[in-house]
């Protein structure tokens, strides 16, 4: 394959890029520059360096971006520097990959969400949905082997483009190729739901990357058991695999809190503004908080969240005015009705809860639902406990965020199936999510907590959460693949 002459010797593929259009009245574009990991990551590498972000179009306003840009780079004014090439994939085979295949399936797999007496049943639907992933994976694959540089190295980003790697390996066996999950991996007995030939396709598709990452030593060891377990793949040393007359290595990087970004962010007027708003719902300045930050998604367990609040109320009512929850439950995947219905369940689950304990003067959960990040840090910072219960995570930043920006130390209560519980379980309270006794003795002893203790848990807490930061993530991975 000829290779231009501005080709770039890094690139970075993902379904969601830095940045989001919208449609304006007129035919205009209004552009939104996202955060996170890879945004930050990115930064580090410098803006004179040969990098390349490939995204998909994910709305009306991206898809019009896409098109006037054709098979260039989207206006850096908009990026922020950063070049950007937007895929303008057609719609029905991105929502047929992306919530067909990718949230519908990969996701629950690797969550363990299903309810297997009933689901899944993989039948004609799913085999065209699968279709859908793989030109969705292709499409990427692609616009990847055009734009890179001889080789380049390629980090692919997510479930979303798992089959990206061998794809790319085909097209372009001249390039250093990774890939990072940001999901858990799902042991063999339960990955092993999926058709053997899809469960066989995804491995290889990712065994085609020179390297592997994955958030924590669980993830990557379920991994490799389902690669020698579903395709005979060897172990070659402690942290490689022989498949296909080819080695893969693997690694594990913990992605951190950005603490410099988050404690500055923190202290804005905006945040300070909220975090007024919030103790005038609270109430009397002496109440405890207990404080909840998720996406509605099926895997956060915030039902079971607040069934442990409401039973910490029964069995300890000396808590009655004064203890507040609050909740907030941003909405996710509102296109798919199992969501809608687990956002609705939350929503009345609250209410029963306020009816039944709230007293004038006191509301027992403070609940939001409007995505609201400077709101989202004033809670971090107020924060006697946080409760971080997930049935499964890749990592949990939340777990991570809050000990770093909390303003007097914060009692963790978190999931031991959160990613982040391998590097924070030891200053935390660990539960089990599914016991919801358990969970709600877990809250009153963190509420017990001294505050000198709650102090010096919450500095470890924060110390180990900032270990490995976005750009340093970013760039260890980047530096095992030999960019």
């Amino acid at each position: 394959m000829a290779v231009s002459a501005d080709s770039a010797r890094i690139l970075v593929a993902s379904n969601r890029g830095p940045v989001s259009y919208g449609l304006l009245p007129g035919g205009g574009l209004d552009a939104k520059r996202g955060g996170g990991g890879l945004v930050s990551g990115l930064s580090a590498i410098g803006s004179d360096a040969s990098t390349l972000w490939v995204c998909a179009a994910l709305g009306e306003g991206d898809r019009e971006a896409a098109r006037r840009a054709g098979t260039g780079t989207l206006d850096p004014e908009d990026t922020g520097g950063q070049r950007v090439r937007m895929l303008d994939i057609p719609a029905q085979t991105h929502a047929a990959a992306y919530n067909g295949i990718a949230n519908s399936v990969l996701w629950f797999v690797h969550h363990l969400l299903y309810q297997t007496p009933v689901e899944p049943a993989f039948g004609p639907e799913f085999r065209e949905q699968w279709a859908a992933y793989e030109a969705y994976n292709r499409a990427f694959a692609e616009a990847l082997a055009a734009e890179a540089a001889e080789g380049a190295a390629v980090l692919v980003q997510d479930y979303h483009l798992a089959l990206v790697p061998g794809l790319l390996r085909a097209l372009r066996p001249d390039l250093r190729i990774s890939h990072f999950t940001h999901t858990p991996w799902a042991p063999p007995d339960y990955f092993r739901l999926l058709p053997d030939d899809i469960a066989a396709q995804l491995l290889s598709g990712l065994l085609g990357a020179d390297r592997l990452g994955f958030l924590t030593k669980r993830w990557a060891g379920a991994f490799m058991d389902c690669a020698q377990s579903v395709l005979g793949a060897e172990r070659a040393g402690g942290a490689e695999l022989s498949y296909d007359g080819r080695r893969t290595a693997i690694g594990v990087y913990g992605l951190g809190a950005d603490a410099e970004f988050l404690r500055e962010r923190a202290h804005r007027t905006d945040v300070d503004d909220r975090l007024g708003a919030l103790r005038e719902q609270i109430g009397q300045p002496d109440r405890k908080t207990i404080v909840r930050v998720d996406r509605t998604e099926l895997s956060k367990n915030i039902v079971r969240g607040l069934l442990a609040y409401r039973q910490l109320l029964l069995d300890h009512p000396e808590w009655t005015g004064r203890v507040v929850h609050i909740a907030f439950a941003y909405p996710s995947r509102q296109d798919l009705a199992v969501y809608r219905e687990y956002t609705a369940s939350v929503r009345a689950l609250a209410d029963e809860i306020n009816e039944q304990f709230g007293t004038v003067g006191w509301t027992p959960v403070v609940l939001h639902v409007e995505d609201d990040f400077a709101r989202s840090l004033a809670a971090y910072r107020l924060a006697d406990v946080a409760l971080v219960n997930p049935i499964r995570d890749g990592m949990n930043l939340v777990a991570k965020e809050v000990p770093v920006v909390s303003d007097a130390g914060v009692a963790l209560v978190l999931s031991r199936e959160a990613g982040a519980y391998e590097e924070l379980g030891e200053d935390a309270l660990p539960v089990n999510p599914y016991d919801v006794s358990a969970t709600a003795r877990a809250l009153h002893d963190a509420l017990m907590m001294p505050p000198s203790e709650r102090a010096e848990r919450s500095k470890r807490l924060a110390a180990a959460a900032t270990a490995l930061p976005p750009q340093r993530w970013f760039l260890d991975q980047l530096e095992a693949l030999g960019g």
